[in-house]
């Protein structure tokens, strides 16, 4: 791995978490407390913490890397992140909260806001990752 494919992946990983945290944290928080039955404690998902900084250097990681591997060089980077990000939020993003609506009892309400809020974030996302290796 070259030096600015590292940076870019702990760039990506740290936005990653932070968007993260802003979403599930803060905007959705109220929602996932009304589904204790669901969910983990408060108390266990810290003890789980570690998880999860796992999977957002993963993203971070797996990102940078397609994203280098297949950006159009010389082209401005915004419109090639927002193609990147609306193109992860299509393969990934929307498929896992779909999957998880199908398999388990949350509200469709919910689940249209998941959709939402981290579609948006995947977008912003590319737009970090395309500004990272541009």
């Amino acid at each position: 791995m070259n030096r600015k494919l590292v940076i870019s992946s702990l760039v990506v990983a740290f936005a990653s978490l932070m968007l993260g945290f802003v979403i599930h944290a803060l905007l959705l928080h109220a929602d996932y407390g009304r589904l204790p039955s669901l969910y983990r404690s408060e108390a266990d998902s810290q003890a789980h913490f570690g998880y999860m900084l796992l999977a957002h250097v993963l993203i971070g990681v797996g990102m940078s890397w397609i994203y280098a591997r297949g950006h159009e060089a010389g082209k401005p980077f915004l419109p090639q992140g927002v193609r990147f990000g609306a193109a992860m939020a299509v393969v990934s993003t929307i498929p896992m909260y779909l999957i998880y609506f199908a398999v388990q009892p949350l509200p469709s309400d919910l689940v249209a806001q998941q959709i939402v809020y981290s579609g948006i974030g995947s977008v912003v996302l590319g737009i970090v990752t395309a500004w990272m290796n541009k």
